[in-house]
């Protein structure tokens, strides 16, 4: 099956589904497409009415979107172990760290596009604040739950090694590291992962 995937090398949701591309050996079945869904001229809507990246198009032409059903309908095409688990308990543990991941780089790239593309006289600090706090109250959550983390690799463990991964690409000046040495200490470990060390994000 030949799969088009509309991305950007920046954002965190075409990542994820970059690593799950790699971790279920079908990278090489997708032909990427590099967009920019902030040009006006970009016809990104065509496959996906958000005007979003990740946008996947099957080889029937049907278009998938966005990240969470992308992830779902890849692990659906493979016959390896299911980075969705099919045990109730371990699906639910991993879906709860998806939602979790994605709320945090909702957070953050709400924060980006608030300090970098709206123009500075109508920037608004309270609304940046606040979804900083988001991101460090997930960041502290994860720290309590640590153990619900392992080198296992699923889509609750991609999600937040990306969401983490972002954080460091964008919030450099901002170290999320600092009083949690647990989440800090998995993040390294899971890091090494050829497919996140293939995939890290460049401006």
């Amino acid at each position: 099956m030949t799969l088009k995937l509309r991305y950007s090398p920046t954002s965190p949701y075409v990542r994820k589904v970059s690593v799950v591309l790699l971790e279920t050996g079908q990278g090489a079945s997708v032909e990427r497409i590099g967009t920019n869904p902030w040009d006006p001229q970009t016809n990104l809507a065509e496959n996906n009415p958000l005007g979003r990246v990740p946008a996947l198009v099957t080889e029937s032409g049907d278009q998938i979107f966005d990240s969470p059903v992308i992830c779902e309908f890849l692990d659906g095409l493979h016959s390896g172990t299911k980075l969705f688990p099919d045990e109730s308990g371990e699906r639910m543990t991993a879906l709860r760290l998806q939602a979790l991941a994605d709320g945090i780089l909702d957070a953050a790239v709400s924060a980006v596009i608030e300090r970098v593309r709206r123009p500075e006289p109508y920037r608004w600090d309270g609304w940046v604040d606040r979804q900083m706090k988001a991101i460090h109250q997930s960041i502290d959550w994860l720290e309590a739950h640590a153990q619900w983390l392992s080198q296992r690799v699923d889509i609750g463990t991609i999600s937040v090694g990306c969401a983490l991964g972002y954080l460091d690409f964008r919030f450099s000046s901002e170290p999320w590291r600092e009083g949690h040495e647990k989440l800090s200490a998995w993040y390294e470990e899971f890091s090494k992962r050829p497919s996140m060390r293939e995939t890290v994000p460049q401006d």
